[in-house]
C-alpha cells in the first residue's frame, strides 16, 4: 500500500474532508469486489454447484468483518513487534479511535483507513475459493477462512504494508496488492489443493461454466470496483499519483484482455467470452503491485506480458494434475508473480517514489527486492495453508463425500437449488398436454 512509499509531509497533516469521502467511496467500490467475485466464480462453475461458489465468497463479508474489528486490524497495523506483527489495544475491537484521530502521516481519519484496509482482507480468501470448487463443505471453508486471515493475511498484510513490517523495511513495492492479495491467495489455493485432491471426473467429465453472462457481469463488477481498489491505495487525491494509478488501471486490463484473446485465437481458434473476463481481471492483478511505479506505456507491456502467460498458465493444471477449478493460480498467482516482479523492469522513477527500474537506469537492486516480497510471501502462504488445510481435514474433514459432490454440493450443503423451472416447465406442460375444456371445445365447433 502506499502508505508505506509515501514521504510524510513536514507539517502535521488536517483532516480533509475530500479525501475522506474519496476513500469512502473507493472503500464502496472495494466492498463491491466481493459480490461481484461470487458472480465471476458463480457463473464459471456448474449449476449444480453455483450457490454454493456465490456462499464460498459472500460470507467472507461476515467472518472477516468481525475478526478484522476484533483483533485483525491491529495485527496488521498496529505497532510493529520483530518486523513479523503488529499490536495495538487501541485498535481492538476499534475501542481506543478518535473519531477525527488521523491515519499517521494522511489526511484521512483512522476508521477511514480501518475500513478502506477491511475491505482488502475480505476479498482476499474469497478469491482462494475459486481453486476449490464443487468439493469443499461450507462449515470446514468457514473455519478455514477465519484461521486463515489470522494467521496468513494479517501478518503478510504488516510485513508489505505495517510500518517496521521486514518488507516494508526491505522497500518493496506494492501499490495495492500483489504480493498480499493475489500471490497470497494464489499460493494458498495452491497448498489446499494439494491436500484435499482433485474433483470426481476430472479431465474426464465435461465442466463447463454455467452461465458466461454471470461470468461477464462479475468481471465487468470487478473491473468497475479495482479503481476504488487501486487509485484508492494512495489513500488521497491531492498530487496525481492516484490518477496516474487509475489510467494504468484501465490501460493495463485493456492490453491483457486483448492479449489473452490473440493468443486464444492463435492457439484454440476462437475468442471466447470467458478468455476476455479472464485475460482483464488478469490485468487488473498485474497492473496491482506495479501501476503507482509506472507509465501508462509501461502499463500495457506488464497487461501484454501478463495476458500472454496467465493465458498459457491455466493449462498447466492439465499438465501436473492439481485441480486448480477457476484457475485461481493460474490468473491470480501467476498474475501476481508478473506484476510485482515487473516493478524491478518498469519503474521510471517518477511516479510514487524515485525508484527506478532496470529499464530507467536503476539496475537488478529493485528487482531483486521485489523477488524476496514475491518468493517470501508465496512460501509462507502455501505452507502455512497446506497445513492449515490438513489439520482441518483430518480433523472434521474438508471435503464433501464422492455421492454428495455427484449430487450437488448445493443441494447438500445448502437445501437450495439455483435455478427452479418446475413452475415453469409444469404449467407449460400442463397447457400443451391437457385436454380442452366443454367451453373451449363448444367454442371451436361454434367457429
Amino acid at each position: 500500500m502506499a502508505s508505506a512509499i509515501t514521504t510524510l509531509a513536514a507539517d502535521a497533516p488536517t483532516l480533509s474532508a475530500a479525501n475522506t469521502g474519496f476513500m469512502l467511496i473507493c472503500s464502496a467500490l472495494v466492498m463491491l469486489m466481493t459480490p461481484g467475485l461470487a458472480f465471476f466464480y458463480g457463473g464459471m462453475v456448474r449449476v449444480k454447484s453455483s450457490l454454493n461458489m456465490l456462499m464460498m465468497s459472500f460470507i467472507s463479508l461476515g467472518i472477516v468483518t468481525i475478526l478484522w474489528v476484533l483483533y485483525g486490524f491491529s495485527l496488521a497495523f498496529g505497532t510493529d513487534s520483530g518486523s513479523l506483527i503488529g499490536w495495538n489495544s487501541d485498535y481492538v475491537g476499534l475501542s481506543g479511535i478518535g473519531i477525527t484521530e488521523l491515519w499517521d502521516g494522511y489526511t484521512i481519519p483512522v476508521y477511514v483507513f480501518a475500513v478502506f484496509q477491511l475491505m482488502f482482507a475480505v476479498i482476499t480468501p474469497a478469491l482462494i475459493s475459486g481453486a476449490l470448487a464443487d468439493r469443499v463443505k461450507f462449515g470446514a471453508w468457514v473455519l478455514f477462512t477465519g484461521l486463515w486471515v489470522t494467521v496468513v493475511y494479517f501478518p503478510v498484510a504488516h510485513w508489505v504494508w505495517g510500518a517496521g513490517g521486514w518488507l516494508f523495511e526491505l522497500g518493496v513495492i506494492d501499490f495495492a496488492g500483489g504480493t498480499a492479495v493475489h500471490i497470497n491467495a494464489g499460493a494458498a489455493a495452491l497448498g489446499v489443493i494439494l491436500v484435499i485432491g482433485k474433483r470426481v471426473g476430472f479431465k474426464k467429465d465435461p465442466m463447463r461454466p454455467h452461465s458466461l453472462p454471470l461470468v461477464m457481469l462479475g468481471a465487468g463488477l470487478l473491473w468497475f470496483g479495482w479503481f476504488g481498489f487501486n487509485a484508492g491505495s494512495w489513500l488521497g487525491n491531492d498530487d496525481g499519483v492516484g490518477a496516474v494509478m487509475f489510467v494504468n488501471t484501465q490501460v493495463a486490463t485493456a492490453a491483457a484482455m486483448l492479449a489473452w484473446l490473440g493468443y486464444e485465437k492463435l492457439r484454440h481458434g476462437s475468442f471466447t467470452t470467458l478468455g476476455a473476463a479472464s485475460g482483464a481481471v488478469a490485468g487488473l492483478v498485474a497492473i496491482t503491485p506495479s501501476g503507482g511505479a509506472v507509465s501508462p506505456l509501461g502499463a500495457i507491456a506488464i497487461g501484454v506480458i501478463a495476458g500472454l502467460l496467465c493465458a498459457m498458465a491455466v493449462g498447466l493444471k492439465y499438465k501436473f494434475g492439481y485441480d486448480d477449478s477457476l484457475d485461481v493460480i493460474g490468473v491470480h498467482l501467476v498474475g501476481g508473480v508478473v506484476g510485482s516482479l515487473l516493478v524491478g523492469l518498469f519503474a521510471t522513477g517518477g511516479v510514487q517514489s524515485d525508484v527506478a527500474g532496470l529499464f530507467y537506469g536503476g539496475g537488478l537492486e529493485q528487482l531483486g527486492k521485489q523477488a524476496i516480497g514475491v518468493f517470501a510471501v508465496l512460501a509462507y502462504s502455501l505452507v502455512t495453508s497446506a497445513l492449515l488445510a490438513f489439520l482441518l481435514d483430518k480433523t472434521i474433514g474438508m471435503r464433501v463425500s464422492e455421492d454428495d459432490e455427484v449430487t450437488g454440493i448445493d443441494q447438500v450443503e445448502h437445501a437450495e437449488t439455483a435455478y427452479d423451472f418446475s413452475g415453469a416447465g409444469g404449467g407449460a406442460a400442463s397447457r400443451s398436454t391437457a385436454a380442452p375444456t366443454p367451453s373451449a371445445a363448444s367454442k371451436k365447433v361454434d367457429a
